[in-house]
């Protein structure tokens, strides 16, 4: 065997990042280790404050041009040094797409997510943006458009890249993410007791229902407050538990002019696996009523822990959460409302079947393995390098 083949895996910054795109690039590095004939090093560079140290009024303004020195000044400097050491690099978040022309002349490939970076590009009738925004984008989109390969999260994600035109489909190509084993059936005592202290002890006549995710507008975090406001007209002991932030203000003012009262919703921060693993498996159902979705790990995240899945009905929702979900149209409040009532009523009426209905979902997500993620990536790594 010669020498292996020498991976960049570059990362976003520690202090500028999505909690998903550091999952994807940290389990990726994890699962590249036992492949003798890959070696991975992931780079994350420290995140450089030069103005947003000063505070005032101008603080926001400040803060986002460190964001452009970082990004297309320093971040590139890194892996232009960077260049010799390595045989190809692996951008794994496709907003740093930019730093393909910086590997030159390694190849690089791209992990595309989803077209949410592009939009003002893609769709600009839909995504208005400032001339600068779109000028930053555009440099984003050139080093995407210049990639050797890119690898997209879902069939549906590679789909739009292919409807816009954007990339050749011989360069495309799918590597679904993987779920990690902490999301499981089996009780973490530790990650159990720590739920307790977010959300106080379990009760089975207080069900809770369970969203995970930011609160960007395609989350429809003012959709899922209609549901809930909806089905608290049946069951007016139910609760909300969202992971992933503070509501905005619109979002506040809606739970306040909708009359939910702030018993009734639990607003957590992101937690770690562990945490929001033992979340899912005290929950009696998550719900995803996305307008969008480049992956939707909460589906599968849910599904492995036993609690079972209501999500909007999304080409790539369908595509990962197969037949074990239940999908609702997106804009049918009404029809949202009855569907997780019927299946609530099934949990408290229908154990057996409920059970059943548990086990099925645990099952499918089990293909869903960051061994396999690791696979896929190692054989695109050799195709590129011709090996």
């Amino acid at each position: 065997m010669g020498s292996p083949l020498r991976v960049a895996i570059l990362s976003d910054y520690h202090e500028e990042h999505w909690p998903s795109m550091d999952l994807v690039a940290d389990m990726l590095s994890a699962h590249l280790r036992p492949f003798r004939e890959i070696a991975a090093v992931q780079i994350r560079p420290r995140f450089i404050r030069r103005f947003s140290r000063l505070s005032g009024r101008c603080e926001r303004t400040l803060n986002n041009l460190d964001r452009l020195i970082n990004r297309l000044i320093e971040y590139p400097r890194i892996v232009r040094a960077a260049r010799k050491r390595f045989d190809l690099f692996h951008v794994v978040d496709h907003s740093y797409s930019h730093l393909v022309k910086a590997a030159r002349p390694a190849p690089a490939v791209v992990t595309c997510h989803d077209l949410d970076t592009f939009r003002c590009l893609t769709e600009p009738a839909k995504e208005i943006r400032s001339w600068p925004f779109r000028k930053m984008t555009r440099i984003a989109m050139d080093g995407f458009q210049s990639a050797c390969a890119v690898a997209c999260d879902s069939a549906a994600t590679r789909d739009e890249v292919l409807r816009h035109r954007l990339i050749p489909e011989d360069r495309l190509s799918i590597n679904q993410n993987g779920i990690a084993p902490i999301f499981s059936l089996r009780p973490d005592p530790e990650a159990d007791r720590e739920a307790v202290q977010h959300l106080g002890a379990a009760r089975t006549e207080v069900p809770e229902i369970v969203h995970v995710g930011s609160t960007i507008q395609r989350k429809r975090i003012n959709v899922l407050l209609k549901i809930f406001a909806e089905l608290r007209g049946e069951l007016p002991s139910l609760r909300l538990v969202r992971v992933g932030g503070a509501f905005t203000s619109e979002q506040r003012e809606l739970a306040r002019t909708l009359k939910l009262p702030s018993d009734s919703i639990a607003v957590l921060p992101f937690l770690r696996p562990a945490v929001l693993a033992a979340i899912y498996r005290r929950a009696a159902l998550t719900i995803l009523p996305s307008s969008a979705e480049g992956f939707g790990f909460p589906v599968l995240e849910s599904m492995a822990c036993g609690t079972s899945v209501v999500a909007s009905d999304l080409p790539v929702l369908r595509e990962i959460g197969g037949t074990t979900t239940t999908y609702c149209a997106i804009d049918d409040i009404s029809g949202w409302a009855a569907t997780i009532g019927s299946l609530l009523r099934e949990q408290r009426e229908s154990p057996q079947r409920w059970s059943e209905r548990s086990a099925v979902g645990a099952q499918w997500a089990k293909q869903y393995t960051w061994n396999a993620y690791a696979e896929r990536a190692t054989k695109l790594y050799r195709q590129l390098l011709g090996n």
